[in-house]
């Protein structure tokens, strides 16, 4: 709708002479989507900063909080791919499950990190840590995480693959919405198993070093 709209005002800017005290106004589901488009753009980073602050005071650490945001990038790579390749606009609906996503994907990010440090944390009970010590807690919290991501990820997929094959009433508003969700759960689920640990490791490693790791007494 957004691509004819855009379309159409060109061809009638270039072919329609109007008289003078007329014009032309586009109303209906587009006048909806701009009102709509609007709203997303102020509200959407509004809730990327309250979700980066609630970070901030679950970890106490703007370092930290930002590993768990990288998940969302991730995410949304995934998303992006699966709608491009299905063909969808960006429309109101597909933002709407990009949203979506980016709650799912910070909260598997926040789960992972929670059991990293809490591997962690049995390290440091135990006295000085060594980077051996960062290596082994941190493969440790990730396996532990490994059968939860994947059932997470799992039920999801199930959950929201019967929308796409979906051809009833509801179904063009539904599959777009699904859409991102779907590609970005994979995407993200790649992420947080494989780099979240990483970066976990290199933050540690560079705490170690300055000689500023500490027990976190995370609990998940």
């Amino acid at each position: 709708m957004g691509g004819f709209v855009t379309e159409a005002k060109q061809v009638l800017e270039k072919n329609l002479k109007l008289p003078p005290g007329y014009y032309v106004a586009w109303s209906g589901q587009w006048e909806n989507q701009i009102r709509a488009k609007a709203r997303l753009q102020m509200l959407v980073p509004i809730g990327i900063v309250i979700i980066f602050i609630l970070l901030y005071f679950t970890f106490h650490s703007a370092l930290e909080a930002s590993m768990v945001m990288l998940s969302v990038p991730f995410a949304l790579v995934g998303g992006v791919y699966l709608v491009s390749a299905l063909g969808y606009n960006l429309s109101v609906a597909v933002w709407v499950g990009f949203i979506a996503l980016y709650g799912i994907a910070v909260e598997t990010g926040v789960v992972m990190v929670i059991y990293l440090h809490e591997a962690l944390d049995k390290k440091l009970k135990d006295g000085p840590c060594t980077e051996q010590d960062i290596y082994d807690a941190t493969f440790e919290g990730a396996v532990l995480r490994l059968r939860p991501k994947l059932m997470t990820v799992a039920v999801a997929l199930l959950g929201l693959l019967p929308i796409m094959w979906s051809t009833g009433t509801g179904a063009d508003v539904m599959k777009p919405i699904a859409a991102p969700m779907i590609g970005g759960m994979i995407s993200s689920a790649v992420h947080v198993l494989i780099m979240t640990p990483v970066i976990f490791v290199m933050m540690k490693k560079r705490e170690l070093k300055k000689g500023t790791l500490k027990y976190s007494g995370m609990k998940h």
